[in-house]
Parts: structure tokens; sequence; C-alpha cells
């Protein structure tokens, strides 16, 4: 969608983001929201057509929920409540969202290119936009930031300083090799096919109803309904294959899929070839500069987590830039974006990399073999709750301490136990059979009272743990609120604290100048 807005780019921003992707235009709403300075520019005039990354995870959704997307783009999509692995007619494994702690127990199968939509339009409503037709030609240090060269639609080149600078901008990102960041890792061989089709009507099976993967000697299957009527077809091809027509989509379907009533393909909507790299930048900031998404990782689209991964970042880094600038907190916070989420996307290249190797498979014996581990494994007690947990990425954590009763600091807190409240920060208090229970906010912290909490509970902006067991003190005092007048409303940006770990540790002084009897 292209703005019709004015497209002159500022000289000065607290911080330049480019690539107006899914991470790029999340990290964007989040700061617009935040309140932060920032600039936006994207080489392509509009947001582009097509599915691409099709799956939207709930722990994704709950983010996006509190830049407001959420709703709007669930009533867009088709919710996927089931993901199941497949031997022709043959079901291995089968696993539900049913059971999983969200508000969004859902695998969300809808377009990047609604999901982009949604986030545009977001990002108008709270005042901002993206700078479509620039071009980011280089940057050079400027202490203590960068100054960008910009290529603008006209052919001139502007200048614009930035306090941050961040590479959003896919795999090929100019910000990650103009920084001089590595990129390690491997591409594989195998080349694979994509088509988003349109089936006759009455020739789909049953068995493409769920997002499923059909293990085969004859390759790697994977199909999924979409919105719209659309079915997702993804498989392993020979080298130098094209994009599929529709006559080939029907026999990867007959010949490694259901095998039951013979799905014919009515329209191919859009098809291509890709090969799959799986590669992690060695470090995801370096100095003024981030990395998100795919700039920051690739991999295997096995599983739906690459998009969900890099609106995580985003969701990590936006709060962390906010609480810098406003000086909430020290420059050493941003330290911590890198050690929380290049863990993450270490461990997501593994687990995709490993769910790649065993889908493509071609000893009829090993591929036997596996079938079989699959079905016996899925019959184990928990392991398809697992599984749902890992596809969802709710068991994500930054816990980095041993647990102490029954939470800990850096893990996620369920928007079940205590709802979000945008981007915020939550104190959330027990209930008090003899105090006050009405909701508050003392910006930038919104207070609630939680019936099923033992423990009073310190939530970041992006719904992860930050501290818990507040003093007895500090709960009656915040059990009984008042705002502050209008002149104190600024107290907890302008406090500051030498400690430079992560901000759950620094949070507790600022908190008490803002919370107070």
């Amino acid at each position: 969608m292209a703005s019709s807005r004015p497209t002159a780019l500022p000289t000065r921003t607290d911080v330049l983001i480019v690539g107006a992707g899914p991470a790029g235009l999340t990290l964007a709403a989040g700061l617009a929201q935040l309140g932060v300075d920032h600039v936006l520019i994207e080489r392509a005039d509009s947001v582009q057509p097509g599915s691409k990354a099709a799956f939207v995870q709930p722990r994704a959704l709950e983010y996006l929920d509190r830049l407001g997307v959420a709703d709007g783009l669930v009533a867009a999509g088709k919710r996927g409540r089931h993901f199941s692995v497949h031997d022709g007619a043959r079901a291995l494994l089968r696993g539900s969202y049913d059971g999983v702690d969200t508000p969004f127990p859902m695998m969300l199968l809808v377009s990047q290119q609604a999901t982009e939509e949604h986030l545009n339009r977001r990002l108008t409503e709270l005042g901002g936009m993206v700078h479509r037709r620039h071009k980011l030609i280089t940057f050079s240090p400027d202490f203590p930031g960068v100054t960008a060269a910009v290529a603008a639609p006209d052919g001139s080149v502007r200048a614009v300083y930035a306090r941050y600078v961040i590479g959003a901008d896919g795999v090929h990102s100019r910000v990650r090799s103009t920084a001089g960041i590595d990129f390690p890792g491997t591409a594989r061989e195998q080349l694979f096919a994509l088509a988003d089709v349109r089936l006759e009507p009455g020739s789909a099976s049953a068995l493409l109803e769920d997002t499923t993967f059909f293990f085969s000697s004859e390759g790697m299957l994977l199909t999924s309904p979409l919105a719209e009527g659309q079915h997702r077809v993804v498989a392993s091809v020979p080298p130098g294959s094209k994009a599929p027509t529709a006559e080939q989509t029907e026999t990867l379907l007959a010949t490694r899929g259901p095998r039951e009533g013979g799905p014919k393909v009515a329209e191919v909507i859009t098809a291509s070839t890709y090969h799959v790299q799986e590669r992690v930048a060695e470090k995801l900031s370096d100095g003024p500069v981030f990395l998100l998404g795919d700039a920051a990782h690739t991999h295997s689209p096995a599983g739906g987590q690459g998009m969900n991964t890099g609106i995580q970042d985003a969701g990590n880094l936006a709060w962390k830039l906010h609480a810098v600038l406003a000086g909430l907190a020290p420059e050493g916070l941003l330290d911590t974006y890198h050690g929380e989420r290049h863990p993450v996307a270490s461990g997501l290249v593994a687990f995709t990399s490993q769910l790649t190797s065993l889908a493509t498979m071609h000893d009829p014996e090993l591929c036997q073999r596996r079938n079989d581990i699959v079905a016996a494994a899925a019959k184990a007690p928990g392991i398809t709750d697992w599984l749902a947990r890992q596809l969802s990425q709710l068991d994500i954590s930054y816990a980095t301490e041993p647990a102490d009763g029954a939470y800990r600091v850096g893990q996620r807190v369920s928007p079940r136990l205590v709802p979000a409240q945008g981007l915020d920060w939550t104190l959330a208090l027990p209930t008090s059979p003899t105090g006050p229970t009405e909701s508050g906010r003392i910006a930038p912290v919104s207070l609630q009272f939680v019936d099923a909490l033992e423990t009073p509970l310190l939530i970041r902006p992006d719904g992860y743990l930050a501290a818990h067991g507040v003093s007895d003190r500090s709960a009656r005092c915040a059990g009984r609120p008042r705002l502050l007048p209008a002149r104190r409303a600024d107290a907890m940006s302008r406090a500051t604290t030498a400690d430079t770990r992560p901000l759950h540790a620094a949070v507790r002084a600022p908190v008490s100048t803002v919370l107070r009897c």
C-alpha cells in the first residue's frame, strides 16, 4: 500500500529502520506507539503481493495484540487448530493448539501481504509512515550514532543522522554487510518448490485441512489451507526444476500426499522455487547497529517460524530502545538484545534444520523406520503438547537463573493470567479482601489486580517477567495507587541507574519512584 503522504526524509532521527517487511513494520509500529522518533525506509514502492510467510504463531499474535493489530489480522485469516504428520493416508502424528495457554490458540493462516497491510495501517494510525522507494546506500560512524546516505525516489542522495540504525532488510542486508557483521552458515543443495493454489471444488481430501507434513520416500510434501479458499503446497524437487504448474502440483499431491481422491488443481495463484539457507548473524548488534528478522537469521520455512521470529525480534528491541532513549535505563540494556535473541535464532535454525532433514529422506528403508518412530513417539504422553508449544513459540524464555517458586525472571507471562496493556510495563498484584482492586495506570506502568496471583509480578512491555516478589510495603503502596501530578508523570523516564544488567534487575528503583504512598 503506497502512502500519499509527503516522503521528504528528515535529516535527523533517533532510529533509522531499513526495510518495511513484517519485522521492520512491527518495530516501527512499536516505536510509534511508544513515542520514539524514527524513520522507516523501504526500496519497494508498495507492499508486495503474495503469501510468502503464511503462518502467524500464537506468540507473535500475543505481541501483535499489544500493537492493536491481532484482532483485525485474525479476522482476515483462517484459524488453523491442528497440525499433522502423515505417510499417505496413514496418520503418524496429530497435534492441536487447543490446549496451549494463550488467548490465540491457533496457527493463523494468512498471507504475508495481509500481515504487512495490517501493520502498515496501524503504523499510519499511530502517526508513522513508510518512506517508500528509498534505498540505503551506506552509512558511516558519526559518534554516538551514524550518518546514512539514502537514495531518494528522484535519484538524489540525502544524509540522515541516526542515533541507531536497524537492519530489517532481508537475507541480503545492506545494513549487515556495511557493518561488516559475518553471516555464517550453509546453503542446502536441496531445491524446494512452493505453489499457492485453488483446488477443484469437492476434490480436496480431508487430510488437506490440517497443516500437514507428508513423509514419503518420494520426497517431502507440506500442505496447508490458507484464507480465501487457497491451499499452500511445498515440496522438495530435483535440481533445475522450474516453478510448478497445476499439473505438476497435482502430481506431487498424488505421489506424496493423501492419495485419496486425487486433489485437482483449478488454479495456481503463485509459484516459485527456492534454496534454503541456514545462517545466523555472528552478532545481532554492533554499537549503534542492530539486525532483525531475515537480516539476522534465515532458515528452512519448516514449521512456519521465520516471520514470527522477526516479529519477536522487533518486540524485544522496541521497548529497550525506548527505555534507553527516554532515560529509563543505561545504554548497556541494549546489549541484552543480542544476549536474548541470538540463542533463540540459533536454536530455531537447529530445530528447522533437523525437521527439514527428517522430512527429506529418500531411502525407503530409512523412511519406513523414520515413520514408525514418529508414530510411536506420538503415543508418548505429552509429546504432541510439547510440539504445539514449540511451534507456537510460547516456550521461548530468556530465563538464566534457577526457578524460584512458580516464576522465573525472563519467562513469558501468559496474557490469560495477566492481560496485556499495550506496550506499558505492568505491575500485577494479588487481590486483597480488604484492599482496593481497581486497576489503573501511572505512566508508563499499568497496575492490575489478579485473583489467581500468588506474588506481585513486574512484566516487561514484550510480555516477559522482569521481577517478582515486590516487597510487602511496595505492594501496600501499590494497593493505594494514585496518579502522579503532571510534573511528576515523567519520573520514570528521568530515572537512571549504573546497573548494566538486563532491565529486570534495574527497574525496581525506577518503579518505586512512580508508585508512592
